[in-house]
């Protein structure tokens, strides 16, 4: 079954041509390493919840939107390997101008347990 890295950040209104270009250019890195597919989502119905939300996760202000994103990889073991080759990639240190704060980004890698259809 695959693997997921999850990642939830909140990214400056005024950026968003910014950020999908940037997404455009560091994202096929991933599939260069391995990963089957990455995922770059712009909230769209993002609510506010009475107790947490993701606007409050991230502390995304009023003038930013939510993106939640995804990478899936065939398994563990090739994202562990992707990962660690994405960390020394020479083009990586540019990502580091990135059109959000990475501070605030929410991320981590989840093992699916309920896959549908499969």
């Amino acid at each position: 079954m695959s693997y997921i890295d999850g990642f939830v950040i909140a990214v400056p209104n005024a950026h968003r041509e910014q950020f999908i270009e940037h997404a455009r250019t560091f994202d096929v890195i991933f599939l260069e390493y391995g990963a089957i597919r990455v995922m770059e989502c712009w909230g769209d119905d993002v609510p506010d919840g009475k107790l947490t939300d993701f606007r409050r996760a991230v502390q995304a202000t009023q003038d930013e939107s939510v993106v939640f994103s995804w990478v899936e990889w065939p398994d563990k073991a090739t994202r562990d390997f992707g990962m660690g080759k994405l960390m020394e990639d020479p083009r990586m240190p540019a990502a580091s101008d990135m059109p959000f704060d990475g501070k605030r980004m929410i991320f981590g890698g989840f093992k699916p347990v309920v896959s549908v259809p499969d």
